[in-house]
């Protein structure tokens, strides 16, 4: 069975409940406080996980007992985290996050330990062995994610980033993905295009693919925009009512990758991959 290696971030997550996200001077009583597993590469190894693909993790945390409810959860969830260091100066990475009365979120993410993935792991052949699918994401330093992606171009192994959050990419770094994957917000900080609609997503999808061989654009209650080999195609997204968008991206990413991974074209991935997030809205995210 072909694994998939993710490499990237690892955060104890503090999720608040409030009406609305505070603007600035202002104080807001909130209704609920939740703590978990987050970072958005163990939320994508955990979902790929769930899904069914096998999964191996390379990262970081702390020496504290949020490094080891971190490591517990991954472990639990079925992921291999023997790649996962402990960080003896640095505390786990950490996030919070307000999620307001509409279902939306913001959050302030913390690195720490993040910051200090053992790029060595990548030399290591048995962190590659029977990895078909590399994914990684833009909440590590990009030493991180260029180490990693060289290794597996290297080895033939396919490369997708998750460009969340959005940052200029160095030559070598965006030369070694295949298939990028953004929201509205990171595609409009990539190619300069507003995505508001599928038609816009569809647009903004075109564009990227001009310089990645993939793309997949998400753009939210609209639906998803995929670009591949000089054709584009669109999704809408399921009606479902919607309880709390926190997550929903590394959920789609996970799924996708997953069915990727498994054989699947983009197609196939996508759609599946759109009814995972649909169905994660629609659930509470603690």
């Amino acid at each position: 069975m072909s694994k998939i290696a993710v490499t990237g971030s690892l955060h104890y997550d503090i999720m608040l409940e409030a009406p609305h996200r505070p603007e600035k001077g202002e104080t807001v009583m909130g209704s609920a406080c939740h703590y978990k597993f987050g970072g958005k590469g163990g939320n994508q190894a955990v979902a790929a996980a769930r899904a069914g693909a096998a999964v191996r993790f390379a990262g970081a945390v702390g020496d504290d007992q949020q490094g080891r409810f971190l490591r517990d959860q991954l472990q639990q969830a079925g992921v291999d985290c023997a790649a996962v260091s402990v960080s003896e100066t640095l505390p786990s990475g950490m996030s919070v996050a307000i999620t307001d009365a509409e279902g939306d979120y913001g959050a302030v993410v913390v690195s720490n330990a993040n910051q200090q993935i053992a790029l060595k792991t990548f030399e290591q052949p048995a962190f590659w062995q029977d990895v078909s699918l590399l994914v990684l994401q833009n909440e590590v330093p990009e030493a991180v994610n260029l180490s990693a992606a060289q290794a597996a171009r290297q080895r033939g192994i396919t490369v997708c980033l998750n460009a969340a959050p959005a940052r200029p990419l160095s030559a070598a770094f965006a030369g070694c993905i295949d298939l990028l994957v953004v929201n509205a917000i990171e595609a409009r900080d990539m190619c300069g295009i507003s995505v508001q609609d599928l038609t816009s997503a569809r647009t903004a999808a075109e564009s990227l693919a001009s310089r990645f061989a993939s793309v997949v654009v998400t753009a939210g209650e609209h639906g998803v925009a995929y670009s591949e080999a000089g054709q584009t195609r669109s999704l809408a997204a399921q009606k479902v009512t919607l309880v709390s968008t926190h997550g929903a991206g590394d959920c789609f990413v996970g799924v996708l990758c997953q069915r990727l991974s498994g054989g699947a074209d983009l197609s196939e991935a996508v759609a599946a991959a759109n009814c995972a997030a649909a169905e994660h809205v629609s659930r509470p995210s603690h």
